[in-house]
């Protein structure tokens, strides 16, 4: 369900070796921006409407809803900081992702 790439795995452990004390629960949730719509990640507590994943030392979750969406995801690490690609492209919303901030007008 969760392909965590090395690069990837290598940033988050960088990141929490500096933060001990921090859970290691990443939720992966669906953000809107101009471009269209997106995933993203951020610590958070599974809950119960999620699916949760163990991978390595980190527990990944994700609404159940929105799994049914993209079936899977693969994290990566990019010059521009972490991707998250579904395996099934979230459809665009009617009217196009720039309706969405309405700064386009």
């Amino acid at each position: 369900m969760f392909e965590l790439t090395d690069t990837a795995r290598k940033e988050l452990d960088a990141f929490f070796a500096e933060k001990p004390e921090e859970k290691k629960n990443i939720r992966v949730y669906q953000a809107m921006s101009c471009s269209g719509p997106s995933l993203n990640m951020a610590l958070d507590d599974p809950s119960d409407n999620d699916v949760t994943e163990q991978n390595g030392s980190y527990t990944f979750c994700i609404d159940k809803a929105l799994l049914a969406q993209v079936k899977s995801c693969k994290i990566d690490l990019t010059f521009m900081g972490f991707t998250v690609e579904p395996e099934i492209p979230l459809p665009m919303p009617e009217g196009g992702g720039c309706a969405t901030c309405g700064g386009c007008h």
